[in-house]
């Protein structure tokens, strides 16, 4: 049986950037136990994945809670996080961070992605994950999460490009995601041997336009910004007019 507030890791054995949902079909998943020396705090166990973060999840859920803690036992609750990197804007589409939040809510444990802008500079991870903390505990104080709940976070720069770091923590501001794509960057190049490739350019945040109040915004602006988020594609507000014109 799980003890009470224990946090216990699965996570990918490789960076996963930018994998999205994908998730691991036709070879195995190599799994292994981990164990991690925390600062003053003793060992942290867990395992990592030759996978991607979907495949954490899904493994997690239906074999490695269960086989760690008990038949029929699930985690409370899924924290996918810290990415390297903000997640806001379409980029929620390409991130292997939110993707593996997602994954959780739609096998019902509720969930919460966080990502940390990064300007350059040399991050402090630990402010990161200080500010990612305080908004989580901000959102749990707030109420119980649902089953299929799933919240997306992001936290400002740390590297001195963002706020002060001694100053008092950045606002958190609840709002949506910006929908307008990337403005999208490849520097043409040719190899040793003369064949030509592409190589992805830009930092991940030059959108084609942004709206104000949305989460790029709010980010830019040194906000710490939570977005609900849902796995539900369907645009619902057409369904009614699709019906009519395809007498369907």
């Amino acid at each position: 049986r799980a003890p009470r507030d224990v946090v216990y890791p699965v996570a990918p054995l490789t960076v996963q950037s930018a994998t999205s949902h994908g998730i691991t079909f036709h070879t195995p998943l190599m799994v292994r136990h981990e164990s991690v020396e925390l600062s003053g705090e003793g060992q942290m166990s867990g395992f990592s994945v030759d996978g991607r973060p979907a495949d954490c999840v899904k493994l997690a859920i239906a074999n490695l809670w269960p086989e760690t803690f008990g038949e029929g036992s699930r985690p409370d609750l899924v924290i996918s996080g810290m990415n390297d990197g903000a997640n806001c804007g379409i980029n929620v589409m390409y991130s292997g961070t939110v993707a593996a939040a997602i994954e959780a809510a739609f096998l019902g444990v509720p969930s919460i992605a966080v990502s940390m802008r990064r300007a350059g500079g040399k991050a402090d991870y630990a402010l990161g994950a200080k500010w990612g903390r305080l908004a989580i505990e901000r959102i749990l104080a707030a109420g119980p999460l649902r089953a299929h709940d799933c919240i997306s976070i992001n936290v400002p720069a740390t590297d001195g490009s963002g706020p002060d770091p001694s100053g008092p923590t950045p606002q958190m501001c609840v709002c949506p995601m910006n929908t307008h794509g990337l403005i999208d960057k490849y520097e043409k190049r040719v190899s040793p041997l003369g064949d030509t490739y592409y190589w992805a350019a830009g930092h991940g945040l030059d959108f084609k336009g942004t709206d104000g109040g949305t989460d790029v915004d709010l980010l830019l602006k040194d906000r710490i910004t939570i977005t609900p988020l849902m796995y539900d594609l369907t645009r619902h507000a057409l369904m009614d007019d699709l019906r009519t014109r395809l007498n369907a």
